[in-house]
């Protein structure tokens, strides 16, 4: 597939997504936005993906949305979609008016692969928001990020309201997206957003080294499921709500090849071999949520 504001390639069964509008630092648009979630549709129908990384080309990372034109660059179309402009809909069920950046995110979090994000520089706005759904985010030493959006006169996005507070407490939550204030790597990191700080020539390596290590002994299937558990586990009421998915994943795979294959592997002392593919063989209850999935 042929892209104009990413790139996608593949390095040895790790996918790397790269925004590429380097002279706009990136910023999101609408065609961003329909790649990216092109992108992970990709990923998921490949078995020979395992993971991915998501970075920037150039000096940024993601400044945001692209308000070049103006504050309808918060828009995924006009009012209307006939390119009239004019007030929102009223209707707010409407396709027009939901959020671009949350197209995006939550086509991430339905992903059934790791998800690495390696900022090379600033996230920003949207750039910030766009990693908070993914795994792990590593930074390199220049990298900045800014919750900005209360200086523009909006309110944060792609379902940030839900990922924020989870990642780093609702008091840290609110003070970055209140303030709107540029912060740096150290801050991010001693809130819990980012896992690592790294020279911007080491963060790429680093990257590919911790997709490696997810994946290269792991069950696609497992994998899968358990990237699933723990996300939609933050939304669970109770235990119950988790052990009812739980007994329903251990019943589905205990039997499997891959469980069988994962025991015999730990007795022989031996790397395992297994053969299950997300495109196949996830259980027959998957998924188990109730929520609309968008693609």
């Amino acid at each position: 597939m042929n892209f104009e504001t990413i790139r996608y390639d593949v390095d040895e069964g790790i996918a790397i997504l790269t925004l590429n509008r380097p002279d706009q630092l990136n910023a999101y648009n609408v065609a961003m936005m329909h790649e990216v979630i092109a992108a992970f549709d990709l990923i998921d129908a490949d078995d020979d993906v395992r993971a991915v990384i998501v970075t920037g080309a150039g000096k940024a990372f993601c400044a945001g949305a692209d308000i070049a034109g103006g504050s309808a660059g918060f828009l995924v179309a006009p009012a209307g979609g006939d390119g009239a402009g004019g007030p929102l809909p009223v209707d707010y069920a409407s396709e027009i008016a939901r959020d671009g950046g949350g197209r995006a995110t939550l086509r991430i979090a339905q992903c059934l692969k790791p998800v690495i994000a390696a900022i090379n520089g600033a996230a920003v706005g949207f750039g910030a928001t766009f990693v908070l759904p993914m795994d792990i985010r590593l930074a390199s030493e220049d990298a900045r990020f800014g919750f900005v959006f209360a200086r523009r006169g909006i309110v944060p996005e792609s379902a940030s309201s839900y990922f924020l507070p989870r990642l780093v407490g609702i008091q840290t939550a609110l003070e970055w997206c209140y303030s709107g204030e540029i912060f740096p790597a150290t801050e991010a990191l001693a809130a819990g957003l980012i896992k690592e700080i790294l020279p911007r020539d080491g963060l790429m390596p680093a990257a590919l080294a911790l997709a490696r290590r997810l994946v290269d002994h792991s069950s696609p299937v497992s994998v899968a499921l358990t990237r699933q558990l723990m996300w939609k586990g933050l939304g669970f009421a109770s235990p119950m709500d988790a052990h009812r998915v739980d007994s329903r994943c251990i019943v589905a795979l205990a039997s499997g090849s891959d469980a069988a294959e994962g025991v015999q592997s730990f007795l022989e002392k031996r790397p395992a071999g297994f053969a299950s593919r997300v495109s196949s063989d996830m259980p027959d209850f998957f998924p188990w949520w109730d929520e609309e999935r968008y693609a």
